[in-house]
């Protein structure tokens, strides 16, 4: 019978032995994701690593999503590189720095709150882009050093052995699931490969992962503003970067576990782990997507396994190094292929055809936008971007007025949609101000004034009413919109007859 304990959250169960195995899994997947994002960057293999290890700590510690893994990433490597070439690892380092003041910021005021404006098909776009990503950097491995693809015994001695991984982490879990598959896997193919002597690409053979405790090294660089004017713009996209694939990541393993991440904890949480990590030689980074769906896939739930993972990725670095270079390259490229299937949203191909065509256009734009650029920030910008203006056009249609004319001569314009900077040109076209009767009324019962734009078409219209003598009433505007129009007063001239029912200020006549 499993034994739970508990770990930080009083109110969370954590099964310990899941949890420790499935931080060992973490850990060996961490080490080539974080040696290849370090030569990304441009950058020493132990920068990755050190990375890795500072991030995953302190995200496990404090951050607000249990279970997530954080390290050294793709999209944190793609923002720094050009600020290494032109100027070195130590104006990466305090780029880093900075970028994790600018989180922790972003935390305290809670920015995180603004996920909630990421509409579901960007979120869809963002991951089918991701999974993708990881399938296509796993292509790499069949290759040879001279970039050319694989042919013969290399190959097919690679493919079984990618695909036997593949086999075990698919299959195992519908056996048992008593043990990680995916550390099963590693296990399995690792045995295999020394058993029988198999000459196959290991750990070893990308990097050398040997070294010692991350030193504490504060950048040295000039403290001018020309320095800081140099990492800023910098700092300012990792911090973006890093902020919304966190927290894309932390809604995704919430949507898994069905449970609640707490946004603004992890931004403050992944501030302080860049700091730390550009004071102890780190390249930085964020949440990690598919390290992410391992730990949870393998049953994790609580904070021990995310801290297990990068204590024994350090124990790795500095003790265990020979062995774990032994490891074949094949075993982690079956896992990670196996987490970009996992990763992707199938059921969003399912949907394609009873999607709305803008949530497709949405969807698809961001994914290419993600595949094509790795700029995982740019593509949910863009998404967001498309997104809003797909919906303000869906409601500048949406405005309607019903006319009618009561038994005293007054004609009732009955407005329905909202009043907004999308809607004005469709509002304006509603009345006939020659025609109409000495009295007017515009009812907003169903409607709503918005932003300045509506204001000053309700100032245009009543002055075109006011030039030719007509009286015009504005009805049933809810309490913010009259303090819309009050704080305009101050502003631009809005033609308001009192509403005898309404009390609204009178401006002019």
């Amino acid at each position: 019978m499993k034994q739970y304990f508990k770990l930080f959250d009083l109110s969370q169960k954590v099964d310990y032995k899941t949890e420790v195995l499935s931080g060992i899994t973490v850990a060996m997947a961490l080490i080539p994701e974080a040696v290849a994002f370090a030569f990304v960057a441009k950058l020493s293999p132990l920068t990755g690593l050190y990375a890795a290890f500072v991030m995953g700590l302190v995200t496990a510690i404090l951050g607000g999503r249990p279970g997530m893994i954080s390290g050294a990433t793709g999209a944190i490597a793609v923002v720094v590189v050009s600020l290494s070439i032109k100027f070195g690892v130590e104006y990466v380092l305090a780029a880093v720095i900075l970028s994790g003041i600018i989180q922790i910021l972003a935390g305290i005021f809670k920015l995180g709150k603004f996920m909630r404006l990421v509409p579901h098909p960007v979120i869809f776009g963002f991951v089918n882009g991701l999974a993708v990503i990881i399938f296509t950097s796993q292509l790499a491995q069949f290759k040879d050093d001279a970039g050319n693809w694989l042919t013969g015994e290399q190959l097919y001695i690679l493919l079984a052995l990618v695909f036997g991984t593949m086999l075990i982490v698919w299959g195992l879990p519908k056996i048992t699931k008593a043990v990680p598959s995916s550390l099963v896997a590693i296990l399995v193919v690792f045995g295999v490969v020394v058993y029988f002597g198999i000459d196959t690409k290991t750990v070893g053979d990308v990097a050398s992962i040997k070294g010692g405790f991350p030193p504490f090294h504060f950048p040295a660089i000039p403290l001018t503003w020309e320095t800081f004017m140099i990492i800023l713009p910098y700092s300012a996209i990792m911090a973006a970067v890093g902020l919304i694939e966190s927290l894309l990541t932390l809604n995704i393993i919430d949507e898994i576990t069905e449970s609640r991440g707490r946004g603004n904890k992890e931004a403050v949480a992944q501030g302080t782990a860049n700091i730390l990590s550009g004071l102890f030689s780190g390249m930085g980074g964020c949440a990690m997507l598919g390290q992410s769906l391992i730990n949870i896939s393998n049953g994790a739930r609580a904070r021990l396994s995310g801290i297990v993972a990068a204590v024994m990725l350090l124990v790795f670095i500095m003790f265990g190094s020979s062995y774990i270079e032994l490891v074949p390259m094949a075993a982690l490229t079956g896992l990670m292929i196996m987490v970009a299937i996992g990763t992707f949203e199938w059921a969003s191909l399912k949907t394609l055809n009873k999607m709305p065509k803008s949530d497709i256009l949405v969807m698809v734009l961001v994914t290419l936008v993600t595949i094509v650029l790795h700029n995982l920030a740019l593509a949910v910008i863009v998404g967001v971007i498309i997104a809003a203006l797909v919906f303000a056009w869906d409601n500048a249609k949406r405005i309607r007025a019903r006319k009618r004319v009561d038994e005293n001569g007054v004609k009732y314009y009955e407005i329905y949609g909202p009043l907004f900077f999308g809607s004005v040109a469709a509002f304006n076209e509603k009345f006939d101000v020659n025609d109409d009767p000495e009295e007017v009324v515009i009812d907003f019962q169903e409607s709503r004034v918005v932003d300045m734009s509506a204001i000053e078409a309700l100032n245009k219209i009543t002055e075109r009413y006011l030039k030719v003598g007509k009286k015009i009433h504005l009805k049933h505007l809810s309490p913010d919109c009259k303090r819309l129009l009050e704080n305009a007063d101050k502003i631009i001239d809005v033609n308001v007859i009192e509403d005898p029912n309404y009390k609204l200020v009178v401006d002019k006549v």
